[in-house]
């Protein structure tokens, strides 16, 4: 019986409707264990970036819920299950953890190990029959990201309430039945509605109360329930120095504000997340440096309105009457800024000079803080990457009004030709909705020929869905149906195809420096993978090739090397190429700089 269910479950189909990232996606809610949970929420929808990303070593090392089915058909005397003793595991217990939503999530359970390592849980595990504590990292801005944490909540459920049958037939080799716990968006959103949820949830605990894990886990021993889901004006874990999930990368996020102030119509971040604050410069350099140390050779800035930095800690003056906190021209914005202190284009160039090496993106910024400055900085400092995410979310001025984003869309195409002209080489990447309330055939239109205008190199698009407690759930009426949306987003794809394509091709004939990443999964003996400045992926096959720093050496690339690739050919997704030679990310511009000044002369 239980196999079956199991089974059904499984094989249900995975359409997530996430372009470039995952294929379409709906998932059924599940109903093999005593009730049937569904999410009290309506349907969500949100521009940041967001993806399923489990804290793992390698996807294929985890046992599947198949093979748990397989080995529940086998007896518990074929099984021989290995039986763990208290001397191998810590008191504490092991951690197992899973992530799900943007790339803050995963900074942020990088902060939560690091503080349960310091109250003295020391050992993770990669699957969660073998742990003794559960975290599952969750997002609440899309529908999708919460009906996948319900669904591992009911499997986590299972491990616990069978504890002992698990045990016994080897299903499972924790020490006593985990401890659930669940951080984030979503933990934020639902608070007592997921304690609630048939004891599926020992601990809830919202994005800012992360130091407090430590006491609530032990509030659990005693037989209470743990919450905390405070909201903070101050915190941001600056001295809290992250144990990183992917161990030996050459990237790595980095946090450097948390929050966010826009209050758009369609988002519930500012109430999961809070008001934007910022860490202190001095910190982020310090744990650049430390990652520098350790081989990254490219940082992620992360932020829900990252470009909006705003260091007072040091530099500390109120803001000018009637000041707009130097807006990209045509912008405006809900909020205010009190006090002013260093920029992000202040952050941005402390870190290019001092490590003259490393790569640096960022993300998620928002359209408004793109000042002259910032851009003329992204011209000059070659280490920071000329890819520019410039969420558009609609190319209808009426429903980026109703959206309350604080532009039209003449103001953003304004932005995209400044930027364009300042940054001749620039790659560009956006967000979309389809289906906000109120949206008609011509906005919908007026979408679709933004993208054609514009030329995206990458954008991420979503179909509509309301949030409880934003702007929109209050003011609005969802009134485009289901059918209209999912036939509005398939042609934003198809739109999205026919301009992206452009931006790869036109890359064909030149030479790129590509960071490499590993081997190609397709033909792991023959090819390595990388990113080029733009974002863009590169192929190439892995043969001996001479090192710009040593002529006399020839050798094949490996992992954090810079690559000179001269791109072939285009599959309008990813880029083929020559590998020419290794080099340094300064050395590389250098050579180009030298080049065009030989051809002007």
């Amino acid at each position: 019986m239980m196999a079956s269910a199991l089974s059904a479950i499984i094989n249900q189909p995975h359409t997530a409707q996430r372009f470039k990232l995952h294929s379409p996606s709906s998932f059924t809610t599940l109903t093999f264990f005593k009730h049937k949970f569904k999410p009290s929420s309506p349907r969500p929808l949100h521009l940041i970036t967001t993806s399923r990303t489990f804290s793992v070593s390698n996807k294929s090392e985890e046992p599947s819920l198949r093979h748990f089915i397989a080995r529940a058909s086998l007896t518990a005397s074929q099984l021989q299950p290995h039986v763990v003793a208290d001397t191998e595991v810590s008191s504490t217990g092991r951690i197992y953890h899973e992530t799900y939503g943007c790339q803050m999530n995963v900074n942020d359970m990088e902060i939560v190990l690091s503080i349960m390592q310091n109250a003295g849980y020391n050992e993770i595990v990669t699957v969660p029959e073998n742990a003794e504590i559960i975290f599952i990292n969750t997002c609440a801005i899309r529908e999708n990201a919460e009906l996948k944490v319900w669904q591992r909540l009911n499997y986590f459920w299972f491990l616990k309430r069978n504890w002992k049958a698990n045990v016994a037939t080897g299903r499972s080799q924790s020490l006593r039945p985990p401890k659930v716990v669940v951080l984030g968006c979503m933990a934020e959103r639902l608070k007592e509605k997921i304690l609630d949820a048939d004891k599926m949830v020992d601990v809830v605990c919202g994005p800012d109360a992360y130091r407090d894990l430590p006491r609530l886990l032990e509030e659990v021993e005693y037989g209470q329930k743990g919450i905390n889901t405070l909201l903070s004006l101050e915190e941001t874990y600056a001295d809290i120095n992250p144990v990183r999930v992917s161990k030996n990368s050459i990237s790595a996020f980095v946090s450097i504000m948390r929050g966010c102030n826009n209050m758009c119509s369609f988002c519930i971040v500012p109430f999961t997340r809070g008001r934007e604050r910022s860490r202190p410069v001095d910190s982020i350099v310090r744990e650049v440096a430390e990652l520098w140390k350790e081989g990254v050779k490219e940082v992620t800035l992360l932020g829900q309105n990252v470009n909006s930095y705003n260091d007072a800690s040091v530099v500390e003056k109120e803001a000018e009457s009637g000041s707009n906190w130097k807006l990209s021209e045509g912008f405006s914005s809900i909020s205010k800024v009190r006090t002013t202190g260093l920029r992000f284009a202040d952050l941005l160039d402390r870190l290019s000079l001092e490590f003259p090496e490393m790569r640096f993106r960022f993300t998620s910024p928002h359209p408004k803080d793109f000042p002259d400055e910032l851009l003329y900085l992204m011209r000059e400092r070659h280490n920071i990457c000329k890819l520019i995410h410039l969420p558009a979310q609609s190319g209808s001025s009426k429903m980026i009004e109703r959206m309350r984003r604080g532009y039209t869309r003449e103001a953003y195409l304004s932005l995209v030709q400044k930027i364009r002209n300042i940054i001749p080489d620039v790659a560009l990447s956006s967000d979309f909705i389809c289906g906000f309330c109120g949206e008609t055939e011509e906005d919908h239109s007026d979408t679709l020929s933004l993208v054609k205008e514009v030329g995206y190199d990458m954008a991420y698009m979503f179909a509509y869905s309301m949030r409880e407690k934003t702007h929109a759930h209050r003011n609005y009426v969802n009134d485009v149906p289901e059918e209209t949306k999912q036939r509005r987003l398939t042609e934003l794809i198809e739109t999205f195809r026919e301009s992206t394509g452009k931006c790869y091709d036109e890359q064909v004939g030149t030479t790129q420096l590509v960071l490499v990443e590993g081997p190609n999964k397709r033909a792991p003996d023959t090819e390595l993978i990388g990113k080029s400045d733009k974002g863009h992926r590169v192929l190439f096959v892995n043969l001996p090739i001479s090192d710009r720093e040593d002529v006399n050496t020839k050798r094949n690339p490996v992992v954090g090397d810079y690559v000179e690739v001269r791109i072939t050919r285009s599959s309008r997704a990813s880029l083929f190429g020559d590998a020419l030679a290794i080099t340094k990310l300064s050395s590389f511009y250098n050579n180009l700089e030298k080049e065009a000044v030989a051809c002007s002369m």
